[in-house]
C-alpha cells in the first residue's frame, strides 16, 4: 500500500475530530487535499475507511482496523526517532490509581525525566476501568493499577505489593482490641475516605457495598496525610495503602491494623499494550518501579 506518514496522521486526526476540515487543518492541509489523499487511503486499501454525513465523519470496520494500525506505526516511529537520537523528545502519558499518584510515581518520574532530558511526562489519575481502556486504546501509554486484570490485548508487568491497612486513633475502642481486623468488624464506625472520583474511593465502596455498611461516609479528603490527619483527631477511622499508613504514623499518633480481608493484598503493576514493542523510556520507567518494589522503597 502506498501510503505516507502525512496519510497516517491525516487519517488519525480525522477519526480525533470526526470532521474532515478539522482533521486537515490538524495535519495543515486544505480540506480539497485531506479529501483526495483520503479517497487514495481507500482505493489502495480496496475499502471503504469512512462514513460521511452532515453530522460529521465515522469510521467503517475497516476504518476502524485502519485507526489502530495507523496508531501502531506512529507510535513505532516515534520510538525509532527516540531510539536515533538522544536529543529526541519523548511524550509519555501515564495513567494511574490514587496510591500510585500520591504515594511514590512523582518521586519516581522526577527521576526519570533527570536522566532522561528529552522526556516530558503526562501524570493523571484515573479509575481502574478507565486506566485498562485508555491504554487498551492507545490514548494512554502505560497504566498503573492495583489487582488483576481481565482483558484481551494487555500485558501486566507486577512491581511491588499494595496492602491495605486499617489506620485508627490510639483511644479508639479499636485500637485496644487486636492487631488484625477484617472489614465487618469495622462497620458500625464511622469511616473516613478520599474524594470523589479517586480510585480508593471506588474500590472501597465495592467493598463497603459486599460488607453491608450502608452509611454515608462521614467525610472525605484530597489526601492520605488529610485522611490520617482527620483520624488522629479522633472524627473517624480509615483505610490507608501500608506505605502513607507508615509515612503519616512516624509523624502523627496513629494505630494501625493490618486488615484480614483478602483483598487488603494486591499487586501493583504497570500495562502496557501486549506484543507491543516498549520505547526506551518507557522501559526505563517499569525498570525503576521494578527496582523500587525490590527494594522495599514503596512502602516507605
Amino acid at each position: 500500500m502506498k501510503i505516507d506518514t502525512t496519510d497516517i496522521k491525516l487519517f488519525i486526526n480525522i477519526a480525533a475530530c470526526s470532521n474532515l476540515t478539522h482533521g486537515a487543518r490538524a495535519t495543515y492541509l486544505s480540506p480539497p487535499a485531506a479529501s483526495a489523499r483520503i479517497k487514495a487511503m481507500e482505493y489502495e486499501a480496496g475499502a471503504q475507511l469512512l462514513y460521511r454525513s452532515n453530522k460529521g465523519i465515522s469510521l467503517t470496520a475497516a476504518g476502524k482496523v485502519m485507526l489502530h494500525r495507523a496508531q501502531l506505526i506512529l507510535r513505532q516511529m516515534d520510538y525509532l526517532e527516540e531510539e536515533l537520537t538522544d536529543t529526541a523528545t519523548t511524550h509519555l502519558r501515564i495513567f494511574a490509581n490514587t496510591t500510585a499518584v500520591t504515594e511514590f510515581l512523582p518521586e519516581i518520574v522526577a527521576q526519570l525525566l533527570a536522566m532522561h532530558p528529552g522526556v516530558t511526562v503526562d501524570l493523571q489519575e484515573r479509575l481502574t476501568d478507565d486506566i485498562v481502556n485508555s491504554v487498551a486504546n492507545d490514548t494512554a501509554d502505560i497504566g498503573i493499577i492495583s489487582g488483576e486484570i481481565h482483558k484481551q490485548g494487555l500485558r501486566a508487568i507486577r512491581f511491588s505489593t499494595d496492602r491495605l491497612m486499617l489506620a485508627v486513633s490510639p483511644d479508639h475502642p479499636l485500637a485496644q482490641r487486636q492487631t488484625s481486623i477484617t472489614l465487618n468488624q469495622t462497620l458500625e464506625f464511622e469511616h473516613i475516605a478520599l474524594h470523589e472520583g479517586s480510585t480508593m474511593l471506588e474500590f472501597l465502596r465495592h467493598q463497603f457495598s459486599r460488607s453491608g455498611y450502608d452509611r454515608t461516609i462521614r467525610f472525605q479528603v484530597r489526601s492520605f496525610e488529610a485522611m490520617c490527619r482527620v483520624i488522629e483527631a479522633g472524627v473517624g477511622i480509615g483505610v490507608v495503602p501500608e506505605s502513607a499508613a507508615k509515612r503519616h504514623s512516624k509523624t502523627m499518633n496513629l494505630k494501625l491494623l493490618e486488615l484480614a480481608d483478602s483483598w487488603a493484598l494486591r499487586d501493583r503493576s504497570v500495562l502496557v499494550r501486549d506484543g507491543e514493542a516498549l520505547s526506551s523510556s518507557v522501559q526505563a520507567l517499569i525498570d525503576m518501579l521494578i527496582s523500587a518494589g525490590a527494594g522495599g522503597k514503596l512502602l516507605h
